[in-house]
Protein backbone atom coordinates (compact mmCIF):
# COMPACT_ATOMS: atom_id res chain seq x y z
CA UNK A 1 0.00 0.00 0.00
CA UNK A 2 2.84 2.42 0.84
CA UNK A 3 4.59 1.76 -2.48
CA UNK A 4 1.37 2.38 -4.38
CA UNK A 5 0.78 5.69 -2.57
CA UNK A 6 4.35 6.89 -3.15
CA UNK A 7 4.15 6.01 -6.85
CA UNK A 8 0.84 7.77 -7.19
CA UNK A 9 2.12 10.90 -5.45
CA UNK A 10 5.25 10.96 -7.64
CA UNK A 11 3.18 10.53 -10.78
CA UNK A 12 0.91 13.40 -9.82
CA UNK A 13 3.86 15.67 -9.11
CA UNK A 14 5.28 14.94 -12.56
CA UNK A 15 1.91 15.25 -14.30
CA UNK A 16 -0.06 18.04 -12.64
CA UNK A 17 -3.70 18.57 -13.59
CA UNK A 18 -4.74 21.43 -15.84
CA UNK A 19 -6.01 23.36 -12.82
CA UNK A 20 -2.64 23.07 -11.06
CA UNK A 21 -4.09 20.99 -8.20
CA UNK A 22 -2.83 17.41 -7.74
CA UNK A 23 -5.19 14.63 -6.76
CA UNK A 24 -4.93 13.56 -3.11
CA UNK A 25 -3.37 10.18 -2.42
CA UNK A 26 -5.44 7.29 -1.09
CA UNK A 27 -3.91 7.80 2.35
CA UNK A 28 -4.68 11.53 2.32
CA UNK A 29 -8.28 10.83 1.32
CA UNK A 30 -8.67 8.34 4.15
CA UNK A 31 -7.08 10.76 6.61
CA UNK A 32 -9.49 13.48 5.53
CA UNK A 33 -12.42 11.12 6.07
CA UNK A 34 -11.08 10.19 9.51
CA UNK A 35 -10.78 13.87 10.51
CA UNK A 36 -14.42 14.42 9.54
CA UNK A 37 -15.56 11.43 11.62
CA UNK A 38 -16.50 11.81 15.26
CA UNK A 39 -13.17 10.58 16.61
CA UNK A 40 -11.36 13.11 14.42
CA UNK A 41 -12.75 16.08 16.35
CA UNK A 42 -9.97 15.66 18.93
CA UNK A 43 -6.37 15.17 17.85
CA UNK A 44 -5.05 11.99 19.53
CA UNK A 45 -2.94 13.03 22.51
CA UNK A 46 -5.00 16.14 23.25
CA UNK A 47 -7.59 16.39 26.01
CA UNK A 48 -11.19 16.06 24.80
CA UNK A 49 -13.58 18.88 25.62
CA UNK A 50 -17.32 19.31 25.80
CA UNK A 51 -17.16 21.59 22.77
CA UNK A 52 -15.35 18.91 20.79
CA UNK A 53 -17.91 16.30 21.82
CA UNK A 54 -20.73 18.58 20.71
CA UNK A 55 -19.00 19.10 17.37
CA UNK A 56 -18.45 15.35 16.98
CA UNK A 57 -22.16 14.62 17.25
CA UNK A 58 -23.07 17.39 14.83
CA UNK A 59 -23.63 20.34 17.13
CA UNK A 60 -27.07 21.39 18.33
CA UNK A 61 -28.48 21.10 14.81
CA UNK A 62 -27.02 17.63 14.39
CA UNK A 63 -28.54 16.51 17.69
CA UNK A 64 -31.97 17.80 16.65
CA UNK A 65 -31.69 16.18 13.21
CA UNK A 66 -30.65 12.88 14.78
CA UNK A 67 -33.23 12.65 17.56
CA UNK A 68 -36.35 14.49 16.36
CA UNK A 69 -37.50 12.12 13.55
CA UNK A 70 -37.35 9.06 15.80
CA UNK A 71 -38.96 10.93 18.69
CA UNK A 72 -41.82 12.11 16.48
CA UNK A 73 -42.39 8.57 15.21
CA UNK A 74 -42.65 7.33 18.80
CA UNK A 75 -45.04 10.12 19.84
CA UNK A 76 -47.28 9.95 16.78
CA UNK A 77 -47.47 6.15 16.73
CA UNK A 78 -48.17 5.97 20.47
CA UNK A 79 -51.00 8.49 20.21
CA UNK A 80 -52.54 7.43 16.91
CA UNK A 81 -51.47 3.83 16.29
CA UNK A 82 -51.61 4.84 12.62
CA UNK A 83 -48.69 3.53 10.58
CA UNK A 84 -48.88 5.83 7.56
CA UNK A 85 -48.92 9.07 9.53
CA UNK A 86 -46.29 7.82 11.97
CA UNK A 87 -43.70 7.13 9.26
CA UNK A 88 -44.52 10.09 7.01
CA UNK A 89 -44.14 12.72 9.75
CA UNK A 90 -40.40 11.92 10.20
CA UNK A 91 -39.97 12.03 6.41
CA UNK A 92 -41.52 15.50 6.34
CA UNK A 93 -39.29 16.69 9.18
CA UNK A 94 -36.17 15.29 7.48
CA UNK A 95 -37.17 17.12 4.29
CA UNK A 96 -37.44 20.36 6.26
CA UNK A 97 -33.93 19.77 7.63
CA UNK A 98 -32.56 19.46 4.08
CA UNK A 99 -34.32 22.65 2.96
CA UNK A 100 -33.14 24.44 6.09
CA UNK A 101 -29.53 23.58 5.31
CA UNK A 102 -29.91 24.60 1.68
CA UNK A 103 -31.36 27.98 2.66
CA UNK A 104 -28.70 28.59 5.32
CA UNK A 105 -25.98 27.37 2.91
CA UNK A 106 -24.55 24.85 5.35
CA UNK A 107 -23.27 21.36 4.44
CA UNK A 108 -26.24 19.31 3.36
CA UNK A 109 -24.76 15.84 2.82
CA UNK A 110 -25.62 14.43 6.25
CA UNK A 111 -29.17 15.79 6.06
CA UNK A 112 -29.71 14.24 2.63
CA UNK A 113 -28.31 10.91 3.83
CA UNK A 114 -30.67 11.08 6.79
CA UNK A 115 -33.63 11.82 4.51
CA UNK A 116 -32.77 8.89 2.25
CA UNK A 117 -32.51 6.54 5.22
CA UNK A 118 -35.74 7.75 6.81
CA UNK A 119 -37.54 7.63 3.47
CA UNK A 120 -36.37 4.09 2.71
CA UNK A 121 -37.37 2.95 6.21
CA UNK A 122 -40.80 4.52 5.83
CA UNK A 123 -41.27 2.76 2.49
CA UNK A 124 -40.42 -0.61 4.02
CA UNK A 125 -42.93 -0.03 6.81
CA UNK A 126 -45.70 1.08 4.43
CA UNK A 127 -45.18 -1.79 1.98
CA UNK A 128 -45.07 -4.42 4.76
CA UNK A 129 -47.80 -2.83 6.84
CA UNK A 130 -45.68 -3.33 9.98
CA UNK A 131 -44.35 -0.40 12.01
CA UNK A 132 -41.30 -2.37 13.17
CA UNK A 133 -40.04 -2.54 9.58
CA UNK A 134 -39.24 1.15 9.97
CA UNK A 135 -36.14 0.07 11.91
CA UNK A 136 -34.81 -2.74 9.71
CA UNK A 137 -32.21 -0.65 7.86
CA UNK A 138 -30.64 0.26 11.18
CA UNK A 139 -30.09 -3.42 11.89
CA UNK A 140 -28.10 -3.80 8.69
CA UNK A 141 -25.98 -0.73 9.48
CA UNK A 142 -25.14 -2.09 12.92
CA UNK A 143 -24.43 -5.53 11.47
CA UNK A 144 -22.05 -4.03 8.90
CA UNK A 145 -20.11 -2.26 11.66
CA UNK A 146 -19.99 -5.47 13.69
CA UNK A 147 -18.48 -7.35 10.75
CA UNK A 148 -15.92 -4.62 9.99
CA UNK A 149 -14.82 -4.24 13.61
CA UNK A 150 -14.67 -8.00 14.20
CA UNK A 151 -12.55 -8.58 11.11
CA UNK A 152 -10.18 -5.76 12.11
CA UNK A 153 -9.68 -7.41 15.50
CA UNK A 154 -9.20 -10.89 14.06
CA UNK A 155 -6.51 -9.73 11.63
CA UNK A 156 -4.88 -7.67 14.41
CA UNK A 157 -5.50 -4.33 12.72
CA UNK A 158 -8.02 -2.85 15.17
CA UNK A 159 -9.97 -0.17 13.35
CA UNK A 160 -9.54 2.57 15.96
CA UNK A 161 -5.76 2.18 15.70
CA UNK A 162 -5.94 2.54 11.92
CA UNK A 163 -8.03 5.71 12.26
CA UNK A 164 -5.72 7.24 14.87
CA UNK A 165 -2.69 6.41 12.70
CA UNK A 166 -4.30 8.29 9.82
CA UNK A 167 -5.17 11.25 12.03
CA UNK A 168 -1.59 11.56 13.28
CA UNK A 169 -0.04 10.78 9.88
CA UNK A 170 2.03 8.08 11.58
CA UNK A 171 1.07 5.14 9.44
CA UNK A 172 1.52 1.87 11.32
CA UNK A 173 3.83 3.06 14.11
CA UNK A 174 1.06 2.39 16.64
CA UNK A 175 1.31 -1.36 15.92
CA UNK A 176 4.86 -1.52 17.27
CA UNK A 177 3.92 0.28 20.49
CA UNK A 178 2.40 -2.18 22.96
CA UNK A 179 0.39 0.42 24.88
CA UNK A 180 -1.04 2.02 21.75
CA UNK A 181 -1.86 -1.35 20.20
CA UNK A 182 -3.58 -2.46 23.42
CA UNK A 183 -5.68 0.72 23.57
CA UNK A 184 -6.55 0.39 19.89
CA UNK A 185 -7.74 -3.15 20.58
CA UNK A 186 -9.73 -2.17 23.67
CA UNK A 187 -11.44 0.81 22.03
CA UNK A 188 -12.26 -1.18 18.90
CA UNK A 189 -13.78 -3.87 21.11
CA UNK A 190 -15.73 -1.13 22.90
CA UNK A 191 -17.31 0.03 19.65
CA UNK A 192 -18.00 -3.58 18.72
CA UNK A 193 -19.82 -3.96 22.03
CA UNK A 194 -21.92 -0.86 21.29
CA UNK A 195 -23.17 -2.10 17.92
CA UNK A 196 -23.65 -5.64 19.23
CA UNK A 197 -25.65 -4.40 22.23
CA UNK A 198 -28.00 -2.55 19.93
CA UNK A 199 -28.84 -5.73 18.02
CA UNK A 200 -29.06 -7.84 21.18
CA UNK A 201 -31.63 -5.47 22.66
CA UNK A 202 -33.53 -4.44 19.54
CA UNK A 203 -33.87 -7.66 17.53
CA UNK A 204 -36.05 -9.38 20.15
CA UNK A 205 -38.31 -6.31 20.18
CA UNK A 206 -38.51 -6.47 16.39
CA UNK A 207 -39.49 -10.13 16.36
CA UNK A 208 -42.02 -9.46 19.13
CA UNK A 209 -43.52 -6.67 16.97
CA UNK A 210 -43.02 -4.10 19.74
CA UNK A 211 -42.70 -0.93 17.66
CA UNK A 212 -42.98 1.52 20.56
CA UNK A 213 -40.35 -0.21 22.69
CA UNK A 214 -38.14 -0.58 19.63
CA UNK A 215 -38.41 3.14 18.90
CA UNK A 216 -37.58 3.93 22.54
CA UNK A 217 -34.52 1.68 22.55
CA UNK A 218 -33.32 3.24 19.29
CA UNK A 219 -33.46 6.68 20.87
CA UNK A 220 -31.70 5.63 24.08
CA UNK A 221 -29.04 3.51 22.37
CA UNK A 222 -28.48 5.95 19.55
CA UNK A 223 -26.85 9.35 20.04
CA UNK A 224 -26.49 9.23 23.88
CA UNK A 225 -24.67 5.89 23.85
CA UNK A 226 -22.59 6.92 20.82
CA UNK A 227 -21.45 10.10 22.60
CA UNK A 228 -20.54 8.15 25.76
CA UNK A 229 -18.46 5.57 23.88
CA UNK A 230 -16.77 8.31 21.85
CA UNK A 231 -15.78 10.16 25.03
CA UNK A 232 -14.30 7.02 26.60
CA UNK A 233 -12.42 6.32 23.37
CA UNK A 234 -10.91 9.81 23.41
CA UNK A 235 -9.79 9.41 27.03
CA UNK A 236 -8.19 6.02 26.44
CA UNK A 237 -6.40 7.17 23.31
CA UNK A 238 -5.15 10.31 25.07
CA UNK A 239 -3.59 8.16 27.79
CA UNK A 240 -1.11 6.54 25.40
CA UNK A 241 -0.51 9.25 22.81
CA UNK A 242 1.56 12.36 23.43
CA UNK A 243 0.48 15.65 21.83
CA UNK A 244 1.81 16.25 18.33
CA UNK A 245 5.14 18.10 18.40
CA UNK A 246 5.34 18.75 14.69
CA UNK A 247 3.31 18.36 11.54
CA UNK A 248 5.90 16.15 9.91
CA UNK A 249 4.63 12.74 8.91
CA UNK A 250 6.36 9.80 10.52
CA UNK A 251 7.64 6.92 8.46
CA UNK A 252 5.63 3.71 8.52
CA UNK A 253 7.09 0.90 10.60
CA UNK A 254 7.15 -2.68 9.34
CA UNK A 255 3.89 -4.43 10.14
CA UNK A 256 4.14 -7.05 12.83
Amino acid sequence: MNTHDDALDESLRENPTTTGNSQPSVRESLATAARKAGIGQVTPGEAPTGVALLAAIGGVRGIVESILPGLLFLIVFTLSQTLLVSVLVPVGVATVFVLWRLVSRTPVTSAIAGLIGIGASALLAIVSGRAVENFVLGFYVNAAWIVALTVSLLVRWPLIGVIVGLLRSEGTLWRSDKAQFRVATITTALWLTLFSARLIVQLPLYFANQAQWLATSRLLMGLPLYAAVLWVTWLLVKAVYSPRKSSDSAEDSPSS
